[in-house]
C-alpha cells in the first residue's frame, strides 16, 4: 500500500505530481498505438485519488 498516513504534506505532492505525470504518459503511450495493460492506467487514477483523500483530510483538520 501507499501508507500515505506516514507521509508529510511536501512528500504527498510530490507523490501527486509523479502520479499525474505517470498517468499522462501512459494516456500518450496509449495513443501512439502500443498495446498496455488498461488496468495500470486505473490503478493510477486510484492512487490519485487516494493522495488527494489525504491531502482533503488533513486540510479539513487543519481549519477546525
Amino acid at each position: 500500500m501507499l501508507e500515505l498516513d506516514k507521509k508529510n504534506n511536501t512528500e504527498l505532492e510530490k507523490m501527486l505530481i509523479e502520479k499525474r505525470e505517470a498517468l499522462s504518459a501512459f494516456r500518450f503511450s496509449g495513443a501512439g498505438g502500443k498495446t498496455r495493460d488498461v488496468k495500470h492506467g486505473r490503478n493510477i487514477k486510484k492512487d490519485i485519488a487516494r493522495v488527494l483523500t489525504e491531502v482533503n483530510l488533513r486540510n479539513s483538520k487543519s481549519l477546525n
